[in-house]
């Protein structure tokens, strides 16, 4: 499995253990969710923080 991570377009360095556990994560999301095809080849996650008004984000 391939898997990259990138944060703020700024690709992330992952060795094979996280490279691994991400991969095997997002598998175990994707196949807990109704209407994913269980032969899917590639899965695209964005995750965008937004800043919440009088709290850190």
């Amino acid at each position: 499995m391939r898997v990259e991570v990138r944060v703020d377009d700024r690709k992330v360095p992952l060795n094979p253990f996280v490279t691994k556990l991400i991969g095997n994560l997002v598998h175990a999301l994707l196949s807990s969710l109704r209407g994913v095809e269980p032969g899917w080849r590639v899965a695209e996650l964005r995750v965008e923080r937004v800043a919440q008004e009088g709290g850190d984000s």
